[in-house]
């Protein structure tokens, strides 16, 4: 996807490259209507100029972010899947799978959650 090619030619671990643009292109194939995006060196989906879902890299995982809320609304799936987080991230360990389900969960929150949103970030 070209919008996230150049942050993705950025990663030196081929595998975990590989594993990020599968999520981000899933995204993008499950979701076309939201826009992307890279701001604070993260790969990013909004709608309607609101942010959705974004996500980092370390050594170790990589973070899904969907704010706050949408970790708090979505704690029972997020433990359940076996994923670390704190308030604000879900930590994807490089070895573990990808629950595409709990992926889904986040955004289908955060479309419906931000839908008269006129902000990036919630209040």
């Amino acid at each position: 996807m070209a919008a996230f090619q150049e942050f993705l030619d950025k990663m030196d671990n081929m595998e975990h490259k590989e594993k990020l643009a599968e999520v981000l292109e899933w995204v993008h194939q499950k979701y076309p209507g939201l826009g992307t995006t890279v701001k604070w060196n993260q790969p990013m989906f909004t709608d309607h100029g609101t942010f959705v879902i974004g996500f980092s890299i370390s050594k170790k995982h990589f973070a899904i972010a969907p704010e706050t809320a949408g970790i708090n609304h979505n704690r029972k799936h997020i433990e359940a899947a076996g994923y670390d987080h704190t308030e604000n991230i879900i930590r994807v360990p490089w070895e573990k799978p990808v629950n595409y389900g709990l992926l889904e969960k986040l955004i289908e929150f955060n479309i419906e959650d931000k839908a008269d949103c006129t902000t990036f970030w919630r209040k």
